[in-house]
């Protein structure tokens, strides 16, 4: 198994760092109102362009841009909390093993047994899947 909750440092690096920082803004509704202005903006700026096509490129490969940075991004924050989730609960299984082992030491139950093995092929699964 990787490292125990309680060993875990405190230390994220600066991506990681940077990552929480856009997923919590882009999940805020400032973010969507800047995008809605933004698009409010855009829309007279057709008189800018000679064309249509022209002007609809822009703003496509902009937005392209920024939706794969931003999922790039929000991806790396999604992998950190899922590893903290299931470090979490492994040890949950763990803790709950050890209960069942001192609960089989008194009595010898094979419903116990089974949950225990069940548990103990549970913790780090997302690891060997």
């Amino acid at each position: 198994m990787s490292q125990r909750p309680s060993q875990i440092q405190d230390e994220a690096s600066r991506f990681d760092r940077l990552a929480e920082s856009a997923s919590r803004f882009v999940s805020e509704a400032a973010f969507f109102i800047i995008c809605v202005v933004l698009v409010v903006v855009w829309v007279p700026t057709l008189a800018l362009f000679h064309s249509v096509d022209t002007w609809q490129l822009v703003l496509n490969t902009t937005t392209s841009v920024l939706a794969f940075l931003l999922i790039a991004l929000l991806q790396n924050s999604e992998r950190r909390y899922d590893r903290a989730l299931h470090r979490k609960v492994d040890t949950i299984a763990e803790g709950l093993a050890v209960l069942i082992r001192r609960e089989l030491d008194d009595d010898r139950d094979s419903g116990l047994q089974r949950v225990l093995a069940d548990l103990d092929a549970a913790v780090g699964l997302e690891e060997r899947t």
